[in-house]
């Protein structure tokens, strides 16, 4: 089948036929009929493909599938959900910068910013998110570029106000990314709510099953990047010919700068077979997640009920201090995930976890199969207690990852984890 691109963010375009499936073209590389039609595409990515290591026409319909789900301009593939939180900063920060992140996001994503990105120049400032306006908006300073948070932190489960970020972001002249991991597009649209930036682990609820790492960055269109404090997007790119991206690229500038720049130099892009599986995973995501937010819904009300449980943390409950905000930013659900403290701290958590038969304790989390995760001994194990605390984690906290079993057969594993305790 040939494949032809429209452009760089574009999917495929066979010709006569549709496959019932996305097809694998599993391909590094990609024939011209001459030299010149290859300095074309060099002068111009848009014009065709140039190499696997940043576009290949499997992963490109993925990329165009998300988009649409989420409403944005464009989206880019990485080969995992840190590869496009890192991606989507730098493709905006230098040395000397600094940008203001959520306290309460993915440990993994805290050692990212205060670490990683410390070691390179860029200063992240982390604020509580639940603070007044007054005392975020004191936490920029002239350097700072971007504001950070995800919809539904995980495994804190805060959500975050997505309007109330936007507008003081875009008072400072600068975008909000945001990371709908958890939610997906299914169950909040942030572009909608004024986010610029949407970032996924498409690992989680977009594969659903477990079989591929992965991530994407998905672009609104609707930024300004001509304000004045981002001269890499109005000014000549000499890494590539001088291309001035918002003047060659318009709306799509961001993306396209990601693509051509970030992508073409750290090379973190998915194959082929990757973006296959994650998009049979795209195709059930509807009706997974309706029966994700039922079961869990279930087992946080029979969690909030058990006198061994010492608080219940999930944003769908009537007595979560998120809830309203959960209302307006999730009204069909608040996804899987159920994070709760159990009495006895640390030991106690574990020992019941142990126990566990039908969930599986492990290293992940919104898949199809019901999991657990102690996070202050694995994700988060490498925060310090002040950022732990920061983060919303202590010893006893457990996170419950409620799958698509039948509910009756989950409910009877956590009455018989809890009676071995």
């Amino acid at each position: 089948m040939k494949i032809e691109t429209k452009c760089l963010h574009a999917g495929y375009t066979p010709k006569n036929t549709e496959p019932r499936v996305v097809p694998i073209v599993q391909s590094t590389t990609y024939v011209y009929d001459s030299t010149d039609d290859v300095a074309a595409v060099f002068d111009d990515p848009t014009k065709s493909l140039i190499y696997s290591r940043f576009e290949n026409p499997t992963v490109m319909a993925v990329e165009d599938k998300i988009a649409a789900l989420e409403g944005g301009i464009g989206a880019m593939c990485t080969s995992s959900g840190q590869a496009a939180s890192l991606l989507s900063l730098l493709n905006i920060l230098k040395a000397g910068d600094s940008f203001i992140s959520a306290a309460t996001i993915y440990g993994g994503t805290v050692n990212l910013f205060a670490y990683t990105l410390k070691k390179l120049g860029i200063e992240c400032i982390f604020v509580n998110a639940d603070a007044p306006e007054e005392e975020i908006r004191a936490a920029f300073k002239p350097n700072t570029k971007a504001v950070f948070g995800e919809t539904l932190a995980n495994p804190a489960l805060a959500v975050f106000d997505i309007e109330k970020f936007a507008k003081i972001a875009h008072d400072n002249g600068v975008p909000l990314i945001i990371d709908n991991t958890f939610p997906t597009p299914f169950l909040c649209r942030p572009f909608e709510f004024g986010a610029d930036i949407i970032v996924h682990s498409t690992t989680k609820y977009m594969d659903g099953h477990a079989v591929q790492g992965g991530g994407v960055i998905v672009d609104s269109g609707n930024f300004d990047w001509t304000n004045g404090k981002f001269p890499e997007f109005t000014e000549p790119d000499e890494s590539y010919h001088g291309t001035i991206y918002t003047k060659a690229y318009g709306k799509a500038a961001y993306i396209i700068k990601a693509r051509m720049q970030l992508m073409r130099d750290f090379g973190c892009y998915p194959s082929a077979q990757s973006a296959f599986y994650l998009n049979l995973g795209l195709e059930t995501l509807t009706i997974r997640m309706e029966r994700y937010c039922q079961n869990a819904m279930t087992v946080a009300q029979y969690l909030e009920a058990n006198d061994k449980v010492e608080s219940v943390n999930y944003p769908g409950l009537a007595s979560n201090k998120y809830h309203e905000l959960a209302k307006k930013y999730m009204p069909n659900g608040t996804s899987g995930v159920i994070s709760f403290v159990i009495k006895g701290g640390r030991n106690t958590a574990v020992k019941f976890m142990d126990s566990l038969k039908l969930a599986s304790n492990e290293v992940h989390v919104a898949d199809i199969r019901t999991c657990v995760l102690h996070p202050a001994s694995a994700t988060h194990r490498q925060l310090t207690d002040e950022q732990l605390a920061a983060a919303g984690i202590n010893g006893g906290l457990i996170r419950l990852s409620v799958g698509l079993e039948n509910i009756d057969d989950i409910l009877d594993d956590l009455r018989q984890a809890f009676a071995a305790i």
